[in-house]
């Protein structure tokens, strides 16, 4: 038999070997395992302690605190037009608890839109206290006078934060400091007189101010707890106080969550095609991947128990200019103790990378489980794609403290369950139906838990792509 072959210049000769297309016929291939695109290094599984749970639920035990009604309003855009959510009022502190939605949609409808521009002042101080300010967009600024008449910065309001709601009790009659605008701006206000209008007509609104009026008068420590009793300095025989601690009567129970899924093989795979790699093992190798991943984004962004939605409104701080600067993460940082972890999205960090770039500061870098990370202050700065970033390009960095101990934040699961693979993660066999077709229930269960409210702050506003 004559072969001939083409030498790639139009000259055609005949083959003096064997080619290695037809050499590859009776070749053994060497293969890789099925490979994933998506998969990423899962840091917030990776630093949270696990803690076992039974009977799927974990109980948070606090001390009793007064609430204050210190989280953010929310608001509906029409066009241009802007409107506080009326039950969203009842996140203003002496509001707290408030339910009469009729009384509430009357004081929404009360406020007055008002836009600023960068500079202008929405509030001053020493001017008289006559009205409640709500922020529904862009940034606002307090500024105050230091001990030698330097003007000093008193934190920043973002969207939902709200000055003023003193006018509901005996508040101060003057502004004690200057609320500038830091960026374009639309505020909400409500004049006292009208809101006094309200009051005046609702018994309902009367009758729920002077409860709260009672309950501030309890006494409180700093972190609004109730106040422990005690006695310091003195000398002699002096009456010691009594006193106890009190726990709150209904404190938070975290269930565990799951994410399920149902793997399908048909038989004549596994009989026939099972070497040299295990078919099922590398079908539930990636099917657990893709379940731990979504468990991240669960802990990550569940309305339930995920760390973004369930931060506390005082643990959150915005940029002050838009991009994450090296004075952000400092504020950020500043407000715990024994900070674990800093997670942002990849873009996030890259921006914080170009601010210390700017500023000719040069990050840290740190060794975690073998990994180099990027650090800051000590901390390390961790990358995770599951923190939202929404369609005006800002995103939000993430600071932990964990652990059991040092009232953090901590991961729960249950291991020991039944068709166990994985700590809290299962495959049960469900049977072969009438196709030939195996099914198996894969199974993990999760939930993510927040001891105290300053183990978790988050830094809103983040701007990407300035």
């Amino acid at each position: 038999m004559t072969i001939t072959v083409s030498n790639g210049a139009g000259d055609v000769r005949p083959a003096s070997s064997l080619s290695t297309a037809a050499a590859r016929r009776l070749a053994t291939t060497t293969k890789s395992r099925p490979q994933m695109t998506g998969i990423t290094p899962r840091w917030l599984l990776r630093v949270l302690p696990w803690e076992s749970v039974s009977a799927g639920v974990f109980r948070v035990n606090r001390r009793l605190v007064h609430a204050a009604g210190d989280g953010l309003v929310g608001f509906t855009h029409v066009g241009e037009s802007v409107r506080a959510v009326p039950r969203t009022l009842g996140e203003l502190p002496m509001l707290r608890g408030f339910s009469d939605d009729a009384v509430l949609e009357a004081i929404a409808d009360r406020f007055v839109q008002r836009r600023v521009q960068p500079g202008d002042v929405v509030v001053a101080a020493g001017t008289p206290h006559d009205a409640i300010v709500l922020v529904a967009r862009g940034k606002l600024e307090k500024l105050g006078v230091g001990k030698y008449g330097d003007r000093t910065s008193l934190g920043l309001l973002g969207e939902g934060d709200h000055l003023g709601f003193e006018l509901l009790r005996e508040g101060p009659e003057r502004w004690p400091f200057t609320a500038t605008a830091l960026t374009v701006a639309t505020v909400l206000t409500l004049e006292r007189r009208v809101l006094e209008e309200v009051i005046e007509g609702s018994e309902s609104l009367r009758a729920h101010l002077e409860q709260v009026r009672t309950q501030a008068a309890k006494p409180r420590d700093k972190h609004g707890q109730a106040e422990i009793e005690l006695s310091a300095g003195h000398r002699g025989e002096a009456s010691l106080p009594g006193t106890f601690v009190d726990y709150e009567l209904h404190p938070r129970e975290y269930e565990l969550s799951v994410a399920q899924t149902i793997l399908r093989m048909h038989t004549r795979v596994t009989d026939l095609y099972n070497g040299p790699m295990d078919q099922r093992q590398e079908q539930l190798r990636l099917t657990i991947q893709a379940l731990r991943e979504r468990q991240e984004h669960a802990l990550v962004n569940d309305p339930e128990f995920g760390l973004l939605p369930n931060v506390d409104p005082k643990q959150r701080i915005s940029t002050r200019r838009g991009p994450p600067t090296p004075d952000d993460l400092d504020e950020l940082l500043c407000r715990r103790r024994k900070p674990r972890a800093l997670l942002a999205h990849p873009r996030a960090i890259a921006a914080f990378g170009r601010e210390c770039n700017h500023r000719g500061v040069m990050p840290q870098t740190m060794d975690l489980d073998g990994t180099a990370v990027q650090a800051w202050r000590g901390v390390p700065l961790l990358p995770c794609d599951k923190i939202p970033v929404d369609p005006a390009g800002t995103s939000s960095i993430l600071v932990l403290r964990t652990g059991l101990h040092d009232q953090g934040v901590i991961g729960l699961h249950q291991p020991g369950i039944p068709d166990e693979v994985e700590p809290s993660l299962n495959v049960r066999f469900m049977g072969i139906d009438e196709r030939a077709i195996t099914s198996y229930l894969v199974s993990v269960y999760y939930s993510v838990a927040v001891l105290v409210p300053d183990a978790l702050g988050v830094l809103d506003d983040v701007e990407l792509a300035r």
